[in-house]
């Protein structure tokens, strides 16, 4: 898959975005090794600390769906944002070198970083 159409996929899922309180929408779309893609929202919640981002609702339905293996993946944020910190650490659960495309909401990619550069040090299955 290329990346245009992984970032199309993530541009597509923007519309569906939950963010009344942020008005802060973000969107993903996760490659797995398999060719199938999964996108994600965020999603707020008024307890705010159960809103819930978009990647680890991509990394969720993806997991529901049997996928195990990543390859890349597309964040769409305004200025093209990086993963949070709790996304960072549930993305290498599965996928400690995954490919990760930070893209604005204009399409356009602002960084690309491979996860292990964003989370140094990180603390995943091989640490147990």
């Amino acid at each position: 898959m290329k990346d245009q159409e992984l970032i199309d996929a993530a541009m597509a899922a923007q519309q569906c975005c939950y963010c009344p309180y942020s008005s802060f929408p973000v969107s993903a779309a996760l490659l797995t090794s398999s060719g199938k893609v999964f996108t994600g929202v965020n999603v707020e919640n008024a307890s705010y600390g159960l809103t819930i981002c978009a990647e680890r609702v991509a990394v969720g339905t993806a997991v529901a769906a049997g996928e195990r293996s990543f390859e890349t993946l597309v964040v769409v944020v305004k200025g093209g944002g990086s993963p949070c910190g709790a996304c960072r650490q549930v993305l290498n659960e599965f996928a400690p070198k995954l490919r990760i495309l930070m893209v604005n909401q204009e399409g356009e990619i602002v960084q690309e970083a491979n996860l292990d550069d964003l989370l140094p040090q990180a603390f995943g299955p091989h640490s147990l």
